[in-house]
């Protein structure tokens, strides 16, 4: 384990590098080399996470410019994953890979096969979507490899069939089965799928309507929290992940203009309310302050687990945790935290520099646990940490980095003519996106 002392020691800019690299090489290290695929966790026999891989691909660009991978190598890796989508099985069947141009949420890393009977995941198929247009974004040199990952994601994107996705609904699906059809429980609410519906509609084969995102809109819950007034969603990771992808500052869509907000403000305020909710510590959990926050989706600790000294409340295992309405069970995300330095970067990285400090088993390697829990001991009083590594954490702990360090991903997409239109379409209007108009219109 990488002694923490020599970390916290570091100014902003060094500590931030050395988390990002780490962060990076978890894509390096895990990735199999025969297909691209990159595993959920760093655990045992871990299946595929296709969000992962969205975020993989996402990756590369910026290490490329950052000089930890020779953009040659980054093409290299790029096009196993791509190769590997495009020849999938897309039947639909129990053992497939996809459907209809979405991918089944987990995948076995050697056959590319469905595992768990996970759900064809509209959410997560947009998220690898949006990776593969970041590379294509971003490798536009005219030799034959670049070209060729051009082509594989145009034609990817085009394949996927967005409109299937709202089974004649107003809005998308959460997901689908072959066994039982569409998911009908519900998905209402601000959640983490602007960058869903905006490529959705953006889409040059298959775009849902204006009436579709509107739907969705329509389900949102707006609420004064600590006399904050925001755009509810309890776990940090909802105000996140569109975010790594779309540079939300001073667009807005019809909702955010009545509300004289935009989905950045937003994400600032939740960082406040998480803030407000950990220093009132209203179930008295150990750890808990103004300086140690982070609820969202997570691993964490379950009542069967036989190493639980002291705890005598539910505990939730992995779960989307969220404030101030739960679930709570003491359990804090340390890469959420850094996940909201674009937002709020003093508060973040007080808050990391605070938990380093005062937990360093939550650091290995320079690389962030994905949870840990204070107010769960073992025999020997060490509070909980989950074991290996999440690729959506190290995800998203890299883009918003980034983000925070360069904006070169949002700069990047801000030229990607499919997410552009399909924020048009969506009503977002203001800021960059005036600035792209004028610009077309010279």
């Amino acid at each position: 384990m990488q002694p923490t002392n020599t970390l916290c020691a570091l100014d902003d800019d060094a500590l931030l590098e050395r988390l990002q690299r780490a962060a990076f090489d978890y894509f390096v290290q895990t990735m199999n080399p025969q297909n691209g695929l990159i595993p959920d966790t760093s655990r045992d026999n871990s299946p595929v996470s296709i969000a992962v891989v969205g975020f993989a691909l996402s990756a590369y660009p910026a290490a490329v410019d950052r000089g930890w991978i020779d953009r040659a190598e980054a093409v290299r890796r790029s096009l196993l994953a791509l190769h590997f989508f495009a020849d999938s099985d897309q039947s639909g069947s129990p053992t497939a890979t996809g459907y209809k141009g979405f991918y089944y949420h987990f995948l076995d890393i050697h056959s590319g096969q469905r595992v768990w009977q996970s759900e064809l995941s509209m959410i997560d198929s947009a998220l690898l979507i949006a990776g593969m247009l970041t590379a294509a974004s971003y490798f536009q040199a005219d030799n034959a490899a670049e070209a060729e990952l051009r082509e594989l994601v145009d034609a990817l994107y085009r394949r996927v069939d967005w409109c299937w996705s709202q089974d004649g609904g107003d809005t998308i699906r959460q997901g689908w089965k072959p066994e039982c059809g569409y998911l009908h429980y519900g998905w209402e609410g601000y959640s983490e799928a602007i960058v869903l519906y905006a490529l959705a509609m953006g889409s040059p084969t298959h775009p849902v309507s204006a009436d579709c995102y509107a739907g969705w809109v329509a389900t949102y819950q707006w609420e004064n929290l600590y006399g904050q007034d925001f755009l509810y969603a309890g776990p940090l990771f909802v105000h996140q992940f569109s975010q790594a992808w779309v540079d939300l500052r001073g667009i807005r869509d019809a909702f955010m203009r009545e509300k004289c907000s935009d989905y950045f403000e937003n994400s600032q305020r939740a960082v406040h309310v998480q803030r407000c909710y950990t220093q009132l510590n209203p179930q008295e959990f150990v750890g808990y302050d103004r300086n140690c926050w982070g609820l969202s989706a997570c691993d964490g600790p379950t009542d069967e687990q036989v190493d639980v000294a002291n705890e005598q409340r539910r505990l939730f295992g992995y779960a989307a945790r969220g404030v101030p309405y739960g679930p709570d069970d003491g359990t804090l995300s340390p890469p959420a935290v850094l996940a909201s330095l674009p937002f709020a970067p003093e508060a973040a990285l007080a808050a990391l520099r605070n938990m380093l400090a005062r937990y360093p088993e939550i650091l290995g390697n320079d690389r962030l646990a994905t949870s840990f829990n204070a107010s769960v001991s073992d025999k020997n009083g060490r509070p909980w940490v989950s074991a290996g590594h999440y690729g959506l954490d190290q995800g998203i702990v890299f883009m918003m980095i980034e983000n925070h360090r360069s904006g070169s991903i949002w700069q990047r997409l801000q030229h990607c003519e499919p997410l552009v239109r399909g924020l048009r379409r969506a009503g977002f209007a203001g800021g960059w996106l005036d600035a792209s108009i004028r610009e077309a219109a010279q």
